[in-house]
């Protein structure tokens, strides 16, 4: 494992970040391409300007300034560890993706103020390719040649796409039963796409053991030795969702787990937000969506445990199937602190959500929005979240990477010869 004795860089192109910070134990570390902590092996994460006690409460840019930048998340690049002319560099350019004021769904589900974070827009139509783009500037400073990662699918297609724009190699590890559009997505774009006999828990801990074997001299694993910068990438839908409903933090929001690192990292952005002074400061809840067959933090918090036990994932939501998620103990917190609540949906659920979302809204999602908007379903149902407040739901994938889940049933309304005869007899005498 690469812990902090890793090569560091002493460079100032990580913008406004200053170091790296131990999320358990708070021991620093200069910037550099590692990712847990040598006094208690805790997960690592950047430090900025206004992270320490010292912060003076000036923010380092304005609401002004940001809406003046790009449509892309480098509008965001001063509370980011990118270099300042970032956007001027050969990259995939995510984020800014729509924000959809879901109120067809709303109606259907009986809450008052809906929208939809769909971040099937991104430019391989998933959320990932926002953490990638961070990953992929700190590989560049830290001289890295090839671009690599362990996935469940969607991070792999991104990893690659990133790549082939920034003129890197690429050399991506999947589980081998992946959903075929993802494979077809991971390989268009080049590089190496190696099938593991085995759940993403063992891809993981394959590409581990990678960093340490000079197999893997100067990669980049971007969710392994460059997990602290990647995982700043999701701290853009907080300030996205922010920005666009008017500068303000939504009551409430539903967020799906895998790791558990894009739950953590929003609640990071909004409490940013807030401390930096670009929003009010209010309360807000976040809830977090599991799918059954993988819920380890679902059941934990149903248990009132502080410890997430792994299980062997058995789910459609394979972008969600991670048995072990990192993250999992960070998400349990927050859901507490903040007053939310961790559920999850079955398989059948998550199919009827998939349909629901797409026949409501016209938004196509993938298992995984099905896994966010059923589990919304599921709350409200419950009363655990508040039909009259204002909700965010995510979609993180665009639908067509997950078709199998939804083929069943998907035939035309009817077959019919090409007269009005037919028409009227098959289609509107039989409606």
């Amino acid at each position: 494992m690469a812990l902090a004795t890793a090569e560091i860089t002493t460079s100032n192109d990580f913008g406004p970040a200053v170091g790296l910070s131990c999320r358990e134990c708070g021991t620093r570390y200069p910037l550099g391409p590692t990712f847990a902590c040598i006094e208690c092996f805790g997960p690592l994460e950047v430090a900025y300007t206004w992270s320490g006690p010292d912060f003076d409460g000036a923010a380092p840019v304005t609401r002004e300034q940001i809406a003046a930048g790009p449509a892309n998340i480098w509008r965001y690049r001063a509370l980011l560890p990118v270099p300042a002319d970032v956007a001027d560099k050969p990259n995939l350019a995510p984020g800014w993706t729509k924000l959809v004021k879901a109120d067809n769904l709303a109606r259907e589900l009986g809450l008052r103020s809906l929208h939809v974070k769909d971040d099937s827009g991104n430019p391989t139509h998933s959320f990932k390719d926002r953490v990638v783009a961070i990953a992929l500037e700190a590989a560049r400073t830290f001289g890295f040649h090839t671009l690599s990662c362990s996935s469940t699918g969607n991070l792999a297609g991104a990893v690659t796409a990133a790549a082939a724009r920034a003129g890197l190699d690429a050399c991506v590890f999947i589980p081998a039963d992946l959903e075929e559009p993802k494979i077809v997505m991971a390989s268009v774009y080049g590089g190496r796409l190696v099938g593991i006999e085995g759940t993403y828990d063992e891809v993981n801990r394959f590409c581990s053991e990678l960093i340490g074997d000079p197999l893997g001299d100067r990669w980049g694993f971007v969710n392994v030795n460059l997990r602290p910068y990647y995982a700043e990438g999701s701290k853009t839908l907080a300030y996205e969702i922010a920005e666009q409903l008017g500068w303000r933090i939504p009551d409430q929001i539903v967020i799906p787990v895998a790791s558990g690192s894009q739950l953590t990292k929003i609640d990071k952005g909004f409490k940013e937000l807030i401390k930096l002074g670009l929003v009010e400061d209010k309360p807000y809840k976040i809830f977090a969506a599991q799918a059954e067959g993988c819920s380890p933090v679902s059941a934990a918090f149903k248990a009132g445990r502080e410890v997430v036990q792994p299980v062997k994932p058995r789910t459609i939501a394979k972008s969600l199937a991670i048995g072990n998620p990192a993250d999992g103990p960070y998400v349990l917190d927050i859901a507490r602190r903040t007053g939310g609540a961790v559920e999850d949906v079955t398989d059948a659920e998550i199919v009827d959500a998939v349909r629901l979302l797409a026949r409501t809204e016209g938004i196509f999602a993938e298992t995984a929005g099905g896994v966010t908007v059923g589990v919304l379903k599921k709350l409200t149902e419950k009363g655990l979240l508040d039909p009259e407040a204002e909700t965010v739901v995510l979609n993180t994938g665009d639908g067509l990477k997950t078709l199998d889940a939804v083929a069943s049933g998907a035939r035309p309304t009817a077959v019919i010869r090409p007269s009005l005869d037919a028409f009227r007899t098959a289609v509107v005498e039989n409606s």
